[in-house]
């Protein structure tokens, strides 16, 4: 039902790369919160090429309700290399790529925070494509729970029939799962989407 308002996923190129973040929290009047795993997917042609994790030591403390979703505690994310370190192998992924973020609008100004905290350059990307926002429309058609950021992903993994790769974890999220469970969502939401819809013309 209403495979119309998911055109958009269909337009979707074939190659594209999805990111995840893991953070020290949400953003308060400290500013935001700092990255402890950020997680890349490749794909193309449809199909996962490569994933790959970041584990970077935050400055900011680990708050217990972020610790509660990634696992990760302040002593174990202390001996993690810092994001600086890390930054050439992060932006050869990124570049000149289409970015795909299930709330973007959370994830990616973070990860530029950390681009200027540092003092680094970001790599030109083609563009970023919020897969959340995204859906909005076809979640709240389907009455699927949806926040104003748009339905959460594992709200469009069980709607899906999608495999549920954190349910293996315990649930546990992951930079680096989180990012190929996005890559799921996303090609059977492009899958559910791809009808021709007939226009008629007169005259």
């Amino acid at each position: 039902m209403y495979k119309e308002l998911l055109w958009v996923f269909t337009q979707l190129p074939d190659d594209y790369i999805v990111l995840d973040t893991e953070t020290t929290g949400l953003p308060d009047e400290n500013g935001l919160p700092d990255i402890v795993t950020l997680g890349i997917t490749v794909v193309r042609q449809r199909e996962i090429a490569k994933s790959v994790e970041f584990e970077t030591r935050p400055k900011k403390p680990i708050s217990e309700e972020a610790q509660s979703i990634h696992g990760i505690t302040n002593e174990q994310a202390a001996e993690f290399e810092s994001f600086y370190s890390q930054w050439h192998q992060i932006a050869k992924y990124l570049k000149d790529q289409l970015i795909v973020i299930h709330n973007a609008s959370f994830d990616w100004p973070i990860l530029l925070d950390h681009v200027a905290r540092y003092g680094l350059t970001m790599s030109p990307v083609q563009g970023v494509f919020c897969s959340q926002k995204a859906a909005i429309p076809w979640a709240q058609a389907m009455d699927l729970p949806c926040s104003h950021r748009g339905p959460s992903l594992d709200t469009l993994t069980k709607a899906l029939g999608v495999e549920d790769l954190r349910a293996k974890e315990g649930g546990i999220h992951g930079g680096k799962i989180d990012s190929r469970q996005t890559v799921r969502v996303l090609e059977a939401m492009r899958r559910f989407g791809n009808v021709h819809i007939g226009v008629r013309v007169n005259g």
